[in-house]
């Protein structure tokens, strides 16, 4: 005869016999492996100082280097818009969209699907911006310069293409209510490999565009002057920036497991 002090093995280990499956799928990952999350705060906090350190180089030197910013008025000035957007957008925003989920772990997964894809819909008009200031650079000099020959261009072009494609079906796959669950699962390690993906085709970008706007734009860049070692060290310092993401981003310890409480977005079904 089975009463109180005749608990099953499921009952024992605190679970009732009548919770679901989707119940321990919520909860399972986190219980069975604990987040280990020591020293994240300390890189996290570094990585965005890094970051912050490439956008105030950034804006050093297209705004005393290269003469600050202007529009069609005057279209030399109206590229310096090209890289300090890009900046913003394509390299410290973009990384802070990739870590919002293990930064901001404690939300509930529907606010950081929405964080997630206000910031990448902030970065789309920033790179928007930043196309049209380089176009207009180009076509508006007099002579005019060729648009879409040097291998910058090319890289950018593939990098602002897979952005996106990422936005777009992260957006109807991840947002849209009645997006099939079972194709979630499947698109998820796909999208988390491209946004990677892309950002590391940001920086690559950004590698090339300065090393392009140094070897052309810059006189005395091989005589060793300030701007060489400002375009140099801000190139570094966008590849450590950028390894620092990918590191958080890819390292397991630091995945944010489902939590219970996570509701799926618009559906009322977990994620």
């Amino acid at each position: 005869m089975s009463g109180r002090g005749e608990l099953t093995p499921r009952n024992r280990r605190g679970k009732s016999t009548s919770s679901s499956t989707g119940d321990h799928a919520r909860a399972g990952a986190k219980m069975d492996v604990p987040e280990d999350l020591r020293g994240f705060n300390l890189l996290f906090f570094i990585t965005e100082a890094i970051g912050l350190v490439g956008v105030v180089m950034m804006a050093i030197w297209t705004s005393f280097h290269r003469g600050g910013f202007a529009w069609r008025s005057n279209p030399g000035l109206e590229f310096n818009w090209h890289p300090l957007l890009n900046t913003i957008g394509m390299i410290y925003l973009f990384a802070n969209s990739i870590l919002v989920y293990r930064a901001l772990r404690t939300i509930r997964k529907k606010t950081l699907k929405l964080i997630h894809a206000a910031i990448h819909f902030v970065v789309l008009v920033l790179v928007l911006i930043a196309f049209i200031a380089v176009l207009d650079s180009h076509n508006l000099a007099v002579p005019a310069i060729p648009n879409f020959y040097s291998l910058h261009s090319w890289l950018g072009i593939v990098t602002v293409l897979i952005y996106v494609l990422q936005w777009v079906f992260g957006f109807a796959a991840f947002l849209y209510p009645g997006f099939p669950q079972n194709l979630r699962g499947a698109i998820m390690p796909i999208h988390t490999f491209m946004g990677l993906l892309a950002f590391v085709l940001a920086i690559a970008t950004a590698f090339t565009g300065l090393t392009e706007k140094a070897l052309f734009s810059v006189k005395d860049y091989s005589a060793f002057s300030g701007e060489t070692y400002l375009i140099n060290f801000m190139g570094l310092i966008f590849i450590l920036f950028g390894g620092m993401v990918v590191y958080l981003a890819t390292e397991p310890k630091y995945k944010r497991y489902p939590r219970p409480e996570d509701g799926g977005l618009l559906s009322g079904s977990s994620e």
